[in-house]
């Protein structure tokens, strides 16, 4: 059972990878950025999630500097964008990005969508980046099982991570079980679906049977799934409140009810079609 906000997911290369996360996109460049890390460094976080399209690396890189946890205590992700993937161009985009956050390294980089014809090749400067010591793991986002199978049939390097729209209106058991059988550590992005299911009846009656929000049950069947979490948010309360989801656990009978609620609508584009 994970029962504390330090702990932390095995990836298949023996990192290890905080459960909780914080993710900043739509998060202003600048102060907004900057003080929203501040806020859940303070509230325990030790995970960031960022991108080159997110445009706010030198704001998450600033809060580094500023926080009181030394940078090799905190894992940082970014992504190559769609428009910046194949070898060369990914490689100089990472460049881009390590020069922003002013970093020597990232702790994780991601492929953020499977362009088609595209992906193979920036698959392989993510392993040549891996290989230098320039980044600590490596993964996918937005990858369905046939992007994982396509991509596996030439890669030297699994996927350590694949971050994919998840929540409980899209629950993907056959990517989870896919990626939990092949050792790739799934990751949820949009977790809380925008507060677009705060109101579902049976996420607020199990709210009400923990004494918890409708946000924390959520967060929390996403960890009991296996899944690792990155809510979004700016706001000091919120950033803590989704974070005070380690003293109580949902019953099989629980997740069950949640697990229910999927309809295998997406918030987000199809990963097939962007």
């Amino acid at each position: 059972m994970i029962k504390s906000i330090s702990d932390t997911a095995l990836l298949q290369n023996g990192l290890r990878m905080p459960w909780l996360g914080l993710g900043v996109y739509k998060a202003e460049e600048g102060q907004e950025v900057i003080d929203a890390i501040k806020h859940a460094v303070a509230a325990g976080y030790r995970s960031i999630d960022t991108a080159s399209f997110y445009k706010n690396e030198e704001g998450v890189g600033e809060a580094v500097k500023q926080v009181d946890v030394p940078r090799e205590e905190l894992f940082i992700t970014t992504k190559v964008w769609n428009s910046e993937q194949g070898y060369e161009e990914t490689l100089r985009s990472f460049k881009e990005s390590l020069e922003k956050l002013d970093m020597d390294y990232v702790d994780l980089f991601l492929v953020h969508w499977p362009v088609s014809g595209k992906y193979k090749e920036t698959w392989k400067a993510l392993e040549s980046l891996y290989k230098e010591g320039k980044t600590k793991a490596i993964g996918v986002c937005n990858f369905k099982i046939h992007h994982l199978e396509d991509l596996m049939k030439d890669c030297e390097i699994k996927p350590m991570v694949n971050q994919v729209e998840y929540h409980p209106r899209l629950t993907q058991k056959d990517l989870l079980a896919f990626c939990k059988d092949q050792g790739i550590q799934v990751e949820a992005w949009r977790p809380l679906l925008k507060g677009e299911i705060f109101d579902e009846p049976i996420l607020t009656a199990l709210a009400e049977k923990h004494n918890k929000t409708v946000a924390q049950v959520i967060l929390r069947w996403d960890l009991q799934n296996g899944v690792i979490t990155i809510p979004k948010s700016v706001n000091e309360n919120r950033i803590k409140e989704n974070a005070d989801i380690f003293d109580f656990e949902l019953s099989m009978e629980d997740m069950e009810q949640i697990d229910s609620l999927n309809k295998d609508l997406r918030n987000g584009p199809d990963p097939d079609e962007f």
